[in-house]
């Protein structure tokens, strides 16, 4: 009886521990995503209200489209990487709209805040940082 109890209270705590954890974080919406490029922008860059539309314009095209190449029900947290061509063509896309949107000196120092606004990618795990990737020619 003893033996009987005991195996039943395992369970119960088992199951209940279980049901108890954590869920992960979701991932920033496309609204919030905005909101940091804007905010991360407009500490260095002084935007006009035309300007800072387009450029919001332009994140708001890039993320959308960067969300429909990932999958639509990814695994947990971070999101599944998406192929660095695809990447590529969407940032260089963006970059267009918003350097037609920018005055030169304005667009030099984008390309300098925008490396910051990027998303810390998580390391290996052997501790090391993936190696860079060569720029093609």
């Amino acid at each position: 009886m003893k033996k009987l109890f005991f195996v039943a209270a395992a369970f119960v705590c088992g199951h209940s521990i279980q049901a108890q954890t954590p869920q992960p974080p979701k991932p920033p919406t496309i609204e919030e995503r905005i909101k940091k490029v804007h905010d991360g922008l407009s500490k260095k860059i002084q935007l006009n209200d035309a300007q800072a539309k387009a450029v919001e314009a332009a994140y708001k095209d890039f993320f959308v489209k960067m969300d429909k190449l990932r999958p639509k029900d990814p695994p947990p947290p971070p999101p599944p990487p998406v192929k660095k061509e695809d990447a590529d063509r969407l940032s260089q896309e963006r970059d267009a709209k918003i350097k037609a949107a920018l005055t030169e000196e304005q667009y030099k120092q984008y390309i300098e805040v925008e490396k910051t606004l990027r998303p810390k990618h998580p390391e290996r795990k052997d501790g090391n940082q993936p190696p860079p990737v060569p720029p093609k020619e």
